[in-house]
């Protein structure tokens, strides 16, 4: 797969701060792209490089072919950006916004309709599109950000935390419009998200943190390599099973209502262990790492929103 995206040696300082120290990673075309890290990690900083907002003190970046500090106008005409704030007019409809927002691109008329009524159809937004913006529900005031990213075709989306203050039902709205975006037509997805499950459905991810990068690999490279699952055993006889995780040398402990956790560094040790106290089982469950765990063993704290 193509790289859409190239970093080299990017840094950013401020005064004495080094806000980003020198970092690298890709993002491969048509990707949907997890770029995590806690508050003040360096992750706006460096989307505000990438997007052509901030000037970098040194280093490389080639987006789409385009070569950032020199290509810019190429760049930006190459991404569309969802703001954690909407950008966009409360007292004008939905309609007026994205006609407001293609006048930008000196579109003539007739392919500046076009170009609303794909964007409203991608990102949904048809049922309302004659609604003020400021008249809408959180969930729809997201899609209509959307649609106002996508009204020039970008090739890479950028979305900076999109469903942050959102309720559950409407975040998985929003969130499945997103997988939608990029499966069916292709779009390279760069998000920013303290929501763990959803960093989980990308195809790849990158984890900062005070300006650096700490990991990257997929989803599930990651839960191998930084996160353990945990076999539960709540057993008949107490005695018995910790003399079991004993003799076979098994890290565990023992909560006030007898569940034993036992760390497992692969999943199929669970196996061994099951076989030898099979008889000696009241409950038992294994529970699987997961990007949290990621998180929190790289980065040493929840993910701050």
């Amino acid at each position: 797969m193509n790289k859409i995206i190239e970093v080299h040696g990017l840094k950013k300082s401020f005064g004495s701060l080094e806000a980003v120290k020198n970092i690298g990673f890709y993002v491969e075309e048509g990707s949907l792209f997890a770029f995590l890290g806690p508050n003040g990690a360096g992750k706006s900083t460096t989307i505000d490089m990438l997007t052509t907002r901030l000037k970098p003190d040194g280093g490389e970046v080639i987006l789409g072919g385009y070569r950032l500090g020199r290509d810019d106008d190429r760049i930006r005409g190459s991404i569309g950006i969802v703001f954690q704030d909407s950008l966009l007019d409360p007292l004008l409809t939905v309609k007026e916004n994205l006609q407001v927002r293609g006048s930008f691109y000196g579109l003539p008329r007739a392919a500046l309709e076009a170009a609303i009524a794909a964007a409203a159809e991608a990102a949904c937004v048809g049922e309302f599109l004659t609604r003020p913006y400021g008249k809408l529900s959180g969930g729809q005031r997201r899609r209509a950000d959307i649609a106002r990213a996508l009204i020039h075709t970008p090739r890479v989306l950028f979305l900076d935390e999109p469903t942050t203050g959102l309720d559950p039902q409407t975040r998985k709205n929003v969130w499945e419009m997103i997988l939608k975006l990029q499966r069916e037509q292709g779009m390279t997805v760069f998000l920013t998200t303290h929501y763990m499950e959803e960093a989980a459905q990308a195809d790849y991810i990158t984890i900062i943190d005070h300006g650096e990068v700490l990991a990257r690999g997929t989803p599930l490279e990651l839960k191998n390599r930084y996160a353990a699952d945990i076999l539960k055993i709540k057993p008949v006889l107490d005695a018995e099973l910790a003399g079991v995780l004993t003799d076979l040398g098994a890290a565990f402990d023992r909560d006030a209502a007898g569940v034993y956790r036992i760390a497992l560094s692969r999943t199929v040790e669970a196996l061994g262990i099951i076989d030898r106290c099979r008889d000696n089982v009241e409950n038992i469950e294994i529970i699987n790492g997961t990007m949290d765990d990621v998180f929190i063993n790289l980065t040493g704290m929840e993910v701050r929103s």
